[in-house]
């Protein structure tokens, strides 16, 4: 058997640290260490007591660089990987302006292959093993970003994406039959095939039919253990145009609901302006809002309720929404959802930003326990930062009392230069130049 231990500082978590005090449910070892055993953590602990315990070990010390499990990415959008921080646009426009003319191009499979492979190696630059996307309605771009996660040995969660409605421009309009036939001979082809989950991705309400919302929630029914991941309550202008289309619709999670794509395994991006009854619905049902907090603010979408929603008991994740969101870095993404519950009166603790980039997001894509943990039997993807990464950052940690005083700093300005190395399923990942 194969034994890594990586030593520098750890930090792990017994519990959801917005459900009970961070101070009851997390564990820091300043001079800890990882043992990795055939690609997953076997233990954490001492450095010193992990050395003497397995001398035969392969050794890689970082020092007093800080250990954590790999970002964990909820909801992104690889096609647009390209056409990040353009200028200027709310949604609805957004989409027609850069969005849909880029995603034209994923008809071609070469293009598809070079923005998947780009798109992965940024997201491990910049320390995230694990992410969920979206695709185009091509179903070669599915199977390009699958095809170059296996390549990767990540853990990844996407779908083709589907949209039948006028409303989506004819080159990226397919029909209810094909969504559901192309879908399902994804679901076959990789759904549980190494590290890959397939998701059922209708976008939006307002690009499909009431037929093809049917038609996937039947997929769904058929296939249980896949994820469904769409949109939901992003800006109040999409609910207006939800609400011309389905006007029989008692809120837009009912447009999901009436056809059968509400569920424990649904995932439900931005969930910023929810009414009463849908965030009962989605407690109730035990499914997952994610919080997109660069794209919430780039977009001028709103400020979603964070820890209103954690209260409710709601499982949340955390995304950069690439290209809408504007960073690919989960430092970036926890410092503006600090900066957005700011602006509706919590400041929210680094312990909590971290959990939520890992741990809270692993749970939302129903991963818990195999990523986003560090502990034994998980799979070993790792990201190690370096608290001092910059000038900035690094004349901050010098004068920090404490752990979460030179966590905090990273965090609000780290980017890829504060990733030292990320590791998956307990092979160190090559850093793309």
């Amino acid at each position: 058997m194969t034994t890594q231990l990586l030593l520098g500082q750890t930090l792990s978590f017994t519990g959801d640290p917005f459900l009970q005090p961070w101070t009851d449910c997390v564990s820091h070892h300043e001079r800890g260490g990882v043992l990795i055993a055939d690609g997953r953590i076997a233990v954490v602990g001492d450095r010193a007591s992990l050395q003497a315990a397995h001398p035969q070990a392969t050794v890689t010390d970082y020092g007093r660089d800080l250990i954590l499990p790999g970002f964990v990415d909820a909801h992104m959008h690889y096609p647009q990987t390209r056409i990040i921080a353009s200028w200027g646009k709310r949604l609805i426009d957004w989409l027609n302006t850069y969005t849909f003319p880029e995603e034209m191009r994923f008809a071609d499979p070469a293009y598809a292959k070079a923005v998947a492979e780009e798109t992965l190696d940024l997201a491990l630059r910049h320390g995230t093993t694990t992410l969920c996307s979206f695709g185009t309605i091509h179903e070669g771009s599915a199977d390009a970003l699958f095809s170059a996660a296996e390549a990767r040995g990540m853990r990844i969660v996407a779908g083709r994406t589907c949209m039948d409605r006028d409303t989506a421009p004819p080159g990226l309009r397919d029909t209810a039959q094909s969504a559901y036939d192309e879908s399902a001979r994804l679901i076959e082809r990789w759904h549980g095939r190494g590290r890959a989950t397939y998701a059922i991705t209708p976008r939006f309400s307002p690009t499909s039919t009431e037929a093809q919302l049917e038609a996937l929630g039947a997929l769904w029914a058929a296939n249980p253990t896949c994820l469904m991941q769409t949109h939901l309550s992003e800006q109040v202008d999409e609910i207006a145009w939800m609400r011309d289309l389905y006007p029989q619709a008692r809120d837009y999670l009912d447009t999901y609901e009436s056809f059968g794509l509400l569920g424990p395994r649904g995932l439900y991006g931005h969930a910023i302006h929810l009414e009463p009854r849908e965030i009962d619905r989605l407690q109730e049902v035990g499914a997952a809002v994610v919080h997109c907090p660069t794209s919430n603010t780039f977009i001028g979408s709103g400020l979603f309720d964070l820890v209103g929603l954690k209260r409710r008991g709601l499982s949340v994740g955390l995304a950069t929404d690439t290209g809408g969101g504007s960073s690919f870095s989960m430092l970036r993404t926890m410092a503006a959802a600090y900066e957005i519950s700011q602006l509706r009166g919590t400041a929210v603790h680094p312990a909590q930003l971290l959990w939520l980039a890992t741990e809270g997001s692993a749970r939302a894509l129903h991963l818990d326990g195999l990523v986003g943990r560090l502990g034994p039997g998980a799979e070993a993807d790792l990201v190690v930062l370096d608290l001092a990464s910059t000038p900035a950052i690094a004349q901050r940690a010098a004068r920090a009392e404490g752990l979460w005083d030179t966590v905090f700093p990273t965090i609000m300005m780290g980017d890829d230069r504060a990733v030292r190395a990320t590791w998956v399923a307990g092979r160190s990942a090559p850093r793309p130049a």
